[in-house]
């Protein structure tokens, strides 16, 4: 299959420039994807993009990973309604470290003839003075052109610093570069990124004999609420497991709405159009288990078969309703830290259970997991929490060793979401 054809099933095409699909039809091809290093961590929305570079060298093509050590000290105006606040030299180049990190996971960069390229864009400036850029980059686009693009039309009224506004001509002039250096001829985004991208097609047309070069864009993901793709409840959803935990992360597409499972499947999973049609009709009518298959195979390509394997095992102990003191009981302390990184988790002076504590005071005094001892009185007469998997009927009930689950752990929930773990040292 195509590369174009590939992204028409997945419906991962948004546009592409006149004569795309001929020029990928002559033969394997350069394209590239920029990145820039605003967050100390790439989000599940960058990894639309992964995926769409991953796609393009699975299919014979080289694919260019462009990190913005230049173009992120700058800030791109797309899809902003104000001025970024620009970030320090030094924690750009942090985040670009991590990020860079990150992406080299989920493409091959070794051993094969397409194996996959990492640039720096502050490598084709650093060097440059002000006037070479005013005289060979400011002078190939009119103000008028890039004056056109929405990326400047829709910050006129809100206001659009000179900085921001030369950020179209640094990615074209991005794209003139690999392209004469490293025979790029694609440049690759989402579709906030059509501007910046066609600019970078113009510049090489005005700058260069015969520079045919070509635009590929993506659909932005939504989900079907029309809320932004890539945040749950807590957030965005980040690569990094320090910042949204492989549990977290795991939880997101297993909690997923129903709608949304064709397209995230398509656009996150690297099974062939056959394998996914196939497991579609035989799981037709049990979308869980179709979530499940999805959240295996990116929770461990993301992080590893083993965090896949602990969240999934974590999961089964917090929510299956099968689960009992029992099962608690057998597990290990590692599987206990395991859950008390996952899941909101308090810690209490081993004094204060061996003692005995009210259940309402622990709740809502040496704890916040209720926010009064009114609340967690209605909660409990509402048969809603329960210890160590058992439901409580008493709000006078006193904690004491006896609830100590490894002599060290409470597990309490209170509803069916809310999970917490009180750790007694």
């Amino acid at each position: 299959m195509g590369f174009i054809e590939e992204l028409n099933w997945r419906k991962m095409l948004f546009d592409k420039t006149p004569g795309a699909e001929e020029k990928l039809a002559s033969g394997p091809q350069v394209g590239y994807i920029g990145f820039d290093p605003t967050a100390p961590s790439l989000t599940i929305g960058n990894y639309v993009q992964i995926m769409l570079l991953k796609l393009w060298q699975n299919a014979g093509h080289t694919p260019i990973i462009l990190m913005g050590g230049a173009t992120g000290r700058i800030g791109d105006p797309s899809g902003k309604d104000k001025e970024r606040v620009l970030k320090s030299y030094e924690e750009l180049d942090a985040n670009l470290a991590k990020q860079l990190k990150q992406a080299e996971k989920f493409l091959n960069f070794s051993d094969i003839p397409n194996r996959a390229i990492v640039r720096n864009n502050l490598d084709f400036y650093k060097d440059m003075n002000v006037l070479s850029f005013l005289r060979d980059i400011g002078k190939t686009l009119t103000v008028n052109y890039m004056m056109s693009k929405d990326s400047v039309k829709n910050r006129l009224e809100t206001g659009l610093s000179f900085t921001e506004f030369s950020y179209q001509l640094l990615q074209a002039y991005d794209f003139q570069y690999l392209y004469q250096n490293d025979n790029c001829h694609f440049q690759m985004g989402g579709s906030d990124q059509w501007g910046n991208i066609t600019s970078g097609t113009e510049f090489i047309r005005k700058n260069t004999e015969d520079g045919k070069v070509y635009a590929i864009t993506t659909p932005l993901l939504t989900k079907s609420d029309g809320k932004k793709f890539g945040k749950s409840e807590k957030g965005n959803l980040w690569l990094d497991p320090e910042m949204t935990s492989p549990y977290d992360f795991y939880q997101f597409w297993v909690n997923c709405d129903d709608a949304d499972l064709p397209a995230f499947t398509r656009y996150f999973t690297l099974c062939s159009k056959e394998e996914i049609e196939a497991r579609e009709k035989e799981h037709e009518g049990n979308p869980n288990a179709l979530k499940q298959l999805l959240a295996e195979e990116i929770t461990t390509r993301v992080h590893s078969k083993e965090a896949f394997e602990a969240a999934k095992q974590v999961s089964q102990l917090l929510f299956s309703k099968k689960v009992s003191k029992e099962m608690l009981l057998s597990l290990t302390e590692d599987q206990f830290q395991i859950i008390s990184r996952e899941i909101k988790a308090f810690e209490v002076p081993i004094s204060l259970i061996q003692n005995g504590v009210p259940i309402l005071d622990l709740m809502a005094e040496h704890t916040d997991i209720s926010g009064s001892k009114g609340e967690a009185k209605r909660a409990i007469n509402n048969n809603a929490v329960s210890i160590n998997k058992e439901k409580i009927s008493s709000d006078t009930l006193s904690i004491n060793s006896e609830h100590l689950l490894k002599g060290k752990y409470i597990m309490l929930d209170n509803g069916k979401k809310n999970k917490f773990i009180v750790s007694a040292k």
